[in-house]
């Protein structure tokens, strides 16, 4: 069995969370637009990448052989960049069924105000949801690419001989704990930040085996890409459907969230073990 090289992952690590910290007190001591904050965060999300090539570099290993960066098209692209949508329905009828949480277009309706064209309050939200889609799989895509290729990429290399499982929770640890510096900066949880570090580690624990079981699945780095970039563009708006607002409770990235993840990794669980057959979430990963 592979030998884990802890080493290389903490250099790796070390590096990934020093370049956030820098970024977090530039958003905290720097910026004061939130033009400004959004392209500082969007750029954070190649930090990662810079980790890999740097820890890569330092332990002279190829800078991007064994990653998974491959075009090995087939059907588990499509199924993971549509599962979004559907996960993100599934998130707003969570959020629902908080006490005291009910529909609401206050919010949409402020922003439909002030729009060049009328396409009415459920035109306007289809038509967002759409592109969110579109931009899911193309902008957002490349923008994940620059976390993917850490954590579904690199991390998974180096915890080849892990059971999937075990591996994925460990990745899902390490990301969510990466977060801290934007979180402790509103970020998700702009009420609760410190509270909002653990609920972000959590909800990065429950993601990741859906996002290492599809880079498995579909045997390319392409894909998770795809699935973190349009989960980031499509599902945090069902929380402009609802009201009151709570970071804690409603939306992808609060109760109702973390309990709709549990459930999707209870289904690709099932689907593993009593359809497919394959048993991969248990089986060590492949090198």
């Amino acid at each position: 069995m592979k030998t884990i090289n802890m080493k290389k992952i903490g250099v790796f690590f070390s590096i990934a969370l020093s370049i956030m910290v820098v970024i977090g007190l530039i958003l905290h001591f720097v910026s004061d637009s939130d033009i400004t904050s959004f392209l500082i965060t969007a750029g954070s999300m190649f930090s990662p990448l810079v980790a890999v090539l740097v820890t890569r570099w330092l332990f002279k290993e190829p800078l991007f052989a064994g990653l998974g960066i491959n075009i090995n098209f087939n059907r588990w692209w499509v199924i993971g960049w549509l599962l979004m949508p559907i996960l993100s329905l599934a998130i707003l009828g969570m959020s629902l069924l908080v006490p005291g949480v009910h529909l609401s277009t206050e919010v949409l309706d402020e922003v439909i105000k002030d729009a060049p064209v009328k396409f009415g309050l459920w035109g306007f939200v289809v038509i967002t949801f759409l592109s969110g889609l579109m931009g899911g799989a193309t902008v957002n895509a490349v923008l994940a690419f620059g976390e993917e290729i850490a954590w579904r990429g690199f991390l998974v290399k180096e915890l080849a001989g892990k059971k999937l499982i075990w591996a994925a929770v460990f990745i899902g640890v390490l990301w969510g704990a990466w977060h801290f510096p934007l979180i402790l900066n509103g970020h998700n949880y702009p009420d609760h930040p410190v509270i909002g570090v653990f609920m972000m580690i959590l909800m990065c624990v429950c993601l990741s085996p859906i996002f290492v079981y599809f880079r498995v699945k579909s045997g390319t780095l392409l894909v998770p890409a795809i699935i973190h970039g349009t989960f980031n563009a499509v599902v945090p708006m069902t929380n402009m459907l609802v009201s009151p607002a709570h970071d804690l409770l409603i939306g992808c990235a609060g109760l109702a969230g973390i309990i709709v993840l549990l459930l999707l990794d209870a289904a690709i669980f099932i689907y593993d073990r009593y359809i497919s057959r394959e048993n991969l979430l248990l089986k060590p990963l492949e090198p």
